[in-house]
């Protein structure tokens, strides 16, 4: 197990106080405040609804869009729907799509080619649309950076709707942000900074929903016609990793209600394709299974895939296409794991550096994304994957990021190198041309002022709770906080010195350690944990071979870790013990928490 840093939340409140007016857990209080929540978010947050959601009108230029798009529909002006080709762009897509066609618009879409086109909206797909009499363009999930194109559109006398999410681009002037926005008609940003919603994390299918939103408003269609785009809402949030709170915590709540009980056909063939019909569909099974699937269509193939697939109305003809995509997202998957592999061994022989900037000669541009992430996972530090762009001499770069490095900034920091950037502080892509991509390296990492104590990553602890403290009650609560994501993670909890009294290896792949842990005030715990092999390793070096094989035989023996962990509630034959699933360990003697 790698190096971390166990840092325990010193937030201050009368978590008593506030257990008692919740009629919660002060321990649930005390996470709910390390959650960065007042006491008057308590409310909304744990009984989220439908109703917590915020005007679309609240948005700035939201009035001014809804009255291009009615024009539009009155006069018979074409609309055209250009879209990002990741789960959030898809959703938006479908969302935009199905809402306009409600409203009477005469509607199309276009979704860029990862490769022939790159990132978003350009003045090809924008001469095209001219050509072919689209009267307005209406962006998702993209179009905030995107000033040439939509200057050339409104050259050509276009009507131009921005909807996104993304960091609006700026320039400094001293220390001074002068923030660049590009030229359209309506712009429906909440991070616009003139934009006064009160929730700027949307993800860009949200920012969709709420134009959706205003438009049925408008035209007078039923609100309950407007909910069936929200299970679509909550995959592109789930998926595009914007925090889970204020409305996206509504949306996702709902969504996944939505998901478990209604039976929209493309979204069912999808999930059999799965082989989670007879799953409780989760966050988990959103980010890891059903996600993937939708972005492997944009990275491998056409995105327009996965749209058609949400549009299709025929059950068969739906279970042929989620498996088809599905087969797609197969072949991505064995394709990142050989340049996994790849990027790790250029790191093995590279120079040391802050910031890993990765070159991948040959690699699919579309995996670079995920290879960054899946480095930036094992070795903690910001990872640039760098790709050849399929024009001669071009290279394409995607970025993830590492706490308390701005990655969208660091790029900004060096942007004359770049031909073109964008994103925000926990991921951003870029181009440039080849023969700069050493000094690019050289310089971003100059620039870089992060130091070797930020690559070592962060546990935060909720609560130090000794296993005694747990109990039904207790865990119900802590699962009514869920789904669980950034800026709602999953509470941790530790316990200090405990001693191991045995172990039991589990599980087809043998990779399962049962733990029976006793605790310094005698109290019994059972535990589990989910690498075996990993967990063997580390008790043979930090105890020894003999002290292990007492472990495996109950016998009295010298272990002692400190645990962090999560409390669960273990079902089998009938049967309900309550479980610790240990998230991390270490040596008592060695690791303090701080």
């Amino acid at each position: 197990m790698a190096e971390q840093n166990w840092v325990i939340h010193t937030k201050r409140a009368d978590f008593q106080a506030l257990g008692e007016k919740f009629h919660i857990d002060p321990v649930v209080a005390r996470i709910l405040v390390n959650r960065g929540l007042s006491e008057t978010e308590f409310e909304n947050f744990l009984h989220p609804d439908l109703k917590q959601l915020h005007s679309p009108f609240l948005m700035e230029d939201m009035n001014q869009a809804v009255r291009i798009i009615v024009h539009d529909i009155e006069e018979g002006h074409r609309i055209r729907i250009v879209s990002d080709y990741d789960v959030d762009g898809i959703m938006s897509n479908y969302i935009l799509y199905k809402g306009l066609k409600r409203v009477g618009a005469d509607v199309d879409y276009v979704i860029p080619h990862r490769v022939k086109d790159g990132y978003g909206i350009n003045e090809e797909i924008i001469e095209t649309a001219h050509q072919e009499n689209i009267n307005t363009i209406l962006t998702c999930d993209n179009g905030i950076a995107a000033n040439a194109a939509l200057g050339k559109a409104k050259e050509l006398g276009m009507m131009v709707v921005v909807t996104d999410h993304h960091q609006v681009p700026f320039s400094l002037e001293g220390e001074e942000k002068q923030y660049i926005l590009p030229p359209a008609d309506a712009i429906l940003n909440p991070k616009k900074p003139s934009c006064q919603y009160p929730f700027d994390d949307l993800c860009g299918a949200g920012v969709t929903y709420k134009l959706v939103e205003a438009l049925y408003q408008k035209r007078e269609i039923p609100k309950e016609e407007l909910e069936q785009f929200i299970e679509f809402v909550a995959i592109a949030t789930v998926c595009d990793m914007v925090s889970l709170l204020d409305e996206n915590r509504v949306f996702v709540v709902e969504g996944l209600k939505r998901l478990n009980h209604e039976a929209h056909t493309g979204l069912r063939a999808l999930i059999s394709a799965n082989a989670l019909s007879d799953k409780k569909i989760e966050t988990y099974h959103i980010g890891y299974k059903i996600g993937p699937c939708l972005n492997a269509t944009g990275r491998l193939d056409s995105a327009k895939s996965s749209v058609e697939l949400l549009l299709e109305e025929d059950t068969n003809a739906a279970i042929a296409k989620a498996e088809q995509i599905t087969v797609v997202n197969e072949e991505r998957k064995q394709m990142t794991i050989r340049e996994v592999e790849r990027a790790i061994q250029f790191l093995d022989t590279a120079e040391a550096m802050r910031v890993f900037v990765i070159y991948l000669k040959d690699c699919h541009e579309s995996l670079a994304g995920i290879i960054a992430g899946r480095i930036r996972e094992q070795y903690n530090h910001p990872v640039f994957v760098v790709t050849d762009a399929g024009e001669d001499g071009i290279l394409k770069g995607s970025g993830r990021s590492i706490e308390g490095y701005h990655m969208f900034e660091a790029l900004q920091n060096c942007g004359d190198l770049l031909l073109k950037y964008g994103g925000h502080a926990m991921a951003a892509g870029f181009s440039l041309e080849k023969d700069k991509l050493e000094l690019f390296t050289e310089t971003i990492n100059e620039q870089c002022m992060l130091q070797e104590a930020d690559f070592v990553p962060k546990v935060y602890i909720d609560v130090p709770m000794p296993f005694s403290y747990v109990n039904e009650e207790l865990i119900m609560q802590l699962n009514k906080l869920a789904p669980f994501g950034r800026r709602n993670e999953k509470p941790l909890f530790a316990q200090k010195d405990v001693n191991i009294i045995s172990i039991r290896i589990m599980g087809k792949d043998r990779n399962v350690v049962r733990v029976t842990m006793e605790s310094r005030d005698g109290f019994m715990a059972e535990g589990i944990y989910f690498n075996a092999q990993e967990f063997t390793e580390n008790i043979k070096n930090w105890f020894g071979s003999e002290e292990y094989d007492k472990l495996l035989h109950g016998w009295l023996n010298n272990v002692v870790l400190n645990i962090v962990y999560y409390p669960t509630i273990n079902e089998y034959n009938g049967n309900c013990t309550i479980q610790m699933q240990i998230k991390r360990y270490a040596m008592a003697a060695v690791r303090e928490m701080l």
